[in-house]
């Protein structure tokens, strides 16, 4: 009997532990999906393909540094900001915790250096140095942070902190994130790839991007990480294939392999969207297509919105070596009314009221025969904005420009000469006209074999200025913005109107 009993009690013991073996990824997954968001757009038109959890409120961490370089960006368009600004280290930000630089209080680093080094290293201390410079003080920084993130149209986020450390009132989603992420690419262009770098050189050291994505070779181009205890592993990214961009947001991820891996999931789910929709298929809600792959549907304990409780960050602001590779991110159903575009900022709304009032003026006279031939966005988003046709070869940036030449270099417009060819090569499209044309000058210091028979030109649409180089051939064109990419300098052909 007793023996009977012992083979019993084992029995038992047995049945529960693998019976435990099988509930433990689910409460795994149940933590997981209290933090976990996630959105891919289409960074052309602004679609959304797929949307979980996308306007719940969630932390930030170091996402938090692509709005303190987007008003580092504006503050250089605008001429109140230079690269080669000297930024003297305060004790403050030589007080940050890592992911850091490291400098002392008292050093000083170029404002160049110091957004690279909060690109590619992640550096609290830098962006807080870089909050200062620009804001005057954090405080008065982190304000204008909220406010440019208002007026984008990010209704979830606020700002308390330059570098996005632990702070519960600094919150976002990842609507907000892909709002901002696209207005990087929309309004900055020429400074997009600060956001891919793959690495940086400063003091005889090399550091590398906290992105993994970036080298896989897989279109990856640029943008950014981030890492506390309370909000997971977090990354936005964007990627171009086949003519076009896409960018996915992932808030709350368990490691960064297993976050990576999600990512990557939903891009390449993305591109299929986009790549069987010019194959002719009609995908209407690219949101089921995700779905029946089986994203964003399976059961959850947790709501989410759950609140998401305060904790420090990790000495490695991105993890790269902590947690499981395994990718768990199924929770319930989506909800059935989903928006299909990100709000646009208010620059690009007057810009759409502006064309509807051309197009209702002309008549729309070719409406229907629009419909059924509606062509292809560009896959860059600054190609969209510059008026690209559909065929036009565009070549990836992720080098950052160099600073404002100073005011002794050569003019921009040169003596007219009978042009080769009706082809030009556009370079860039900024705000400023002086910009425009500085920019042009120094594409043909470095690229001056290849436009020497072009005549350079800043050509303005709205609100832009597009540095052009004009009377180009075909072939001619085509040579030169093949070299420029190859130097990793953006370009564009454009064909005879």
């Amino acid at each position: 009997m007793i023996a009977f009993l012992r083979r019993g009690f084992f029995a038992v013991l047995a049945l529960s532990l693998v019976l435990g073996a099988n509930v433990r990824p689910i409460e795994a997954q149940s933590q997981e999906s209290s933090r976990y968001a996630a959105i891919v757009i289409d960074a052309a038109t602004g679609e959304v393909l797929f949307a979980r959890h996308a306007d719940s409120r969630r932390y930030p961490a170091s996402l938090t540094k692509m709005m303190t370089l987007y008003l580092t960006f504006e503050a250089l368009s605008q001429g109140k900001a230079n690269l080669n600004d000297v930024l003297t280290i305060s004790p403050r930000a030589a007080s940050q915790p890592p992911s850091k630089l490291g400098l002392a209080a008292g050093q000083t680093i170029t404002l160049d250096n110091a957004m690279r080094a909060t690109a590619v290293r992640s550096a609290n201390d830098m962006a807080l140095a870089i909050g200062e410079h620009i804001g005057g003080s954090e405080a008065r920084f982190t304000n204008m942070m909220t406010m440019k993130a208002e007026q984008l149209g990010m209704t979830q986020t606020r700002y308390v902190t330059a570098n996005g450390l632990p702070d519960a009132r600094q919150l976002t989603s990842a609507r907000d994130q892909a709002i901002l992420a696209r207005a990087i690419m929309r309004d900055f262009p020429q400074y997009y790839s600060y956001f891919g770098l793959h690495d940086w050189a400063y003091n005889g050291r090399t550091y590398r991007n906290t992105n993994g994505l970036l080298p896989t070779g897989r279109g990856y181009d640029g943008m950014k990480t981030g890492y506390t205890n309370a909000s997971g592993y977090n990354l936005a990214a964007s990627a171009v294939r086949d003519g076009r961009r896409l960018i996915t947001i992932v808030l709350g991820g368990r490691s960064t392999a297993s976050r990576n891996a999600h990512v990557a999931e939903l891009m390449d789910t993305g591109f299929e969207v986009e790549r069987r929709r010019g194959q002719g298929e009609r995908i209407q809600v690219a949101q089921t297509f995700f779905e029946q792959r089986g994203f964003g549907i399976g059961g959850e304990s947790a709501s989410g919105d759950a609140p998401i409780a305060y904790a420090s960050i990790r000495d490695d602001e991105d993890g790269e070596a902590a947690g499981s590779t395994a990718v768990a991110y199924t929770a319930a159903p989506a909800p059935t009314v989903l928006p299909t575009r990100v709000a646009p900022s208010p620059s690009e709304r007057a810009a759409s009221q502006r064309a509807a009032a051309t197009d209702q003026a002309a008549g729309q006279t070719a409406s229907q025969t629009a419909a059924s031939t509606t062509p292809r966005a560009p896959h860059n988003v600054t190609a969209s904005l510059n008026g690209a046709p559909s065929n036009a070869a565009i070549a990836p940036s992720t080098t950052p420009r160099r600073a404002t030449p100073p005011p002794a270099r050569e003019p921009a417009r040169t003596t007219a000469r009978t042009p080769a060819g009706r082809w030009a090569v556009q370079v860039g499209a900024f705000r400023e006209e002086k910009v425009a044309n500085d920019w042009l000058v120094e594409v043909n210091r470095r690229f001056r074999t290849q436009f020497a028979s072009a005549e350079r030109n800043v050509q303005t649409a709205g609100d832009w200025y597009r540095s052009r180089f004009v009377g180009l051939t075909e072939s001619a064109a085509k040579t030169a913005c093949e070299a420029l990419a190859e130097r990793r300098v953006t370009c564009m052909v454009i064909g005879p109107d």
